[in-house]
């Protein structure tokens, strides 16, 4: 909204100046308040910064504090108050001085009441263009901060998808502030009972479910540079300028699944070339997790009985055969042709996923961390762990001490 009234200070030592100049104009008909007057240098400037004035009328000549004074103090406090400074022919090369100093515009004594009144129309007419385009400004980039999830989300998916030249890219992560180095990696985060149930499910139950993935995830994020996006098929995307380990990303499957009870997968990939090397890495990753949805429903739930039976020492290839009702044979057949790998080595990878985790986050004892992943001896447990990761389990957790003293030292 344009300002309804326009302060204004009349500051001269002579009071007939002074009032000459508040009766020679109608100032309600240009908006206009005369505030205050001052009749030395000190009060126009104390008068001018109470009333935070738009408009400034006052003397070259003024007593304690001249009017050159004035001028700069209250230009330094409000630069868009407008100045008319008031002179005598002796003190035109004041005047020269004070338009230098940025003043709007002078009135020579003694004052001509129609060129005063020019003066403050020309005056008036800037004070609303330039509020008109301050509210202007305003609303644009209250309109952009709105937006800018939406507008970066958007930059995001057209930069992997390969929509936009390299001059562009680095353009635009100007604009949102963001590192214009080559990023380190691109990371696809999938939760495939979302997307299974993403058809079913309601837009407010989806976007529930979005959001709170993305307050989790940018949360354990926080303190690196990441870019975070959806894309149309409900897949999180997110563009690090930093080394993001797996050891990370396992931290963050367990996080989402004790605090949202819902299980992610997580695939990252290096990004070593240049800002359009990741339109490749996202088409990459995009087929991989295709390949995940479009696994049959019986490996599926062989899957799922993993992820929520690997603690079990029992759980075994002919125990989830049995609850799905198939063969042993059958099933493993199928989890090979589908996933590529072997039963044992599907429940190796995910108790290696919690061991790793819990190795990180906590202190528990070995013998303690071999039970709660599914191993009936700290034994069996190490030598598993060793033939995955290539050390033992008390090296690895030595490796992640011996890297957090480098860090903090």
């Amino acid at each position: 909204m344009n300002k309804q009234n326009w302060n204004v200070l009349i500051a001269d030592d002579e009071p007939i100046i002074r009032d000459g100049i508040r009766n020679s104009i109608d100032w309600p008909s240009l908006q206009m308040n005369v505030v205050a007057e001052a009749e030395d240098g000190e009060e126009a400037i104390e008068l001018s910064l109470m009333y935070s004035v738009d408009i400034l009328l006052v003397d070259i000549n003024m007593p304690i504090v001249n009017g050159l004074n004035v001028i700069k103090h209250v230009k330094e406090k409000l630069p868009d108050c407008r100045i008319i400074i008031i002179t005598g022919y002796d003190e035109f090369k004041y005047a020269q001085e004070a338009i230098r100093l940025n003043v709007s515009d002078y009135l020579l004594k003694p004052i001509d009441p129609n060129h005063l009144l020019e003066l403050l129309n020309k005056l008036e007419n800037e004070l609303v263009n330039d509020n008109n385009q301050k509210d202007l400004l305003d609303r644009t980039s209250e309109q952009f901060t709105k937006n800018l999830p939406t507008l970066k989300n958007t930059f995001f998916q057209e930069w992997v998808e390969g929509k936009v030249n390299n001059e562009e890219i680095r353009s635009q992560l100007a604009l949102y502030y963001l590192n214009e180095n080559i990023p380190k990696n691109l990371i696809v985060i999938s939760c495939l009972e979302f997307l299974e149930n993403k058809s079913m499910l309601k837009e407010k139950e989806r976007e529930e479910i979005q959001e709170s993935l993305k307050y989790h995830i940018l949360l354990f994020f926080e303190t690196e540079e990441i870019g975070y996006f959806n894309d149309d098929s409900g897949l999180i995307f997110l563009i690090s300028w930093h080394e993001i380990t797996n050891d990370r990303l396992v931290q963050l499957e367990e996080i989402i699944k004790n605090e949202l009870k819902m299980s992610i997968a997580v695939y990252m990939e290096s990004n070593e070339k240049d800002y359009k090397h990741l339109s490749l890495l996202y088409k990459k990753c995009k087929e991989i997790i295709q390949k995940e949805i479009n696994i049959s429903p019986i490996v599926r739930r062989a899957k799922s009985m993993i992820e929520h039976q690997y603690a079990d020492s029992t759980l075994s290839l002919e125990k989830v055969a049995v609850a799905l009702q198939v063969s042993p044979v059958y099933l493993s057949r199928l989890i090979k042709q589908e996933l590529g790998v072997s039963f044992v080595q599907l429940l190796t990878h995910r108790r290696m996923k919690q061991a790793v985790y819990l190795l990180q986050s906590t202190d528990y004892p070995i013998i303690s961390i071999s039970e709660l992943v599914g191993y009936e001896t700290q034994h069996y447990f190490s030598t598993a762990f060793k033939k995955v990761m290539g050390l033992s389990p008390n090296k690895y957790r030595r490796n992640i001490i011996d890297d957090s003293n480098n860090v903090n030292s």
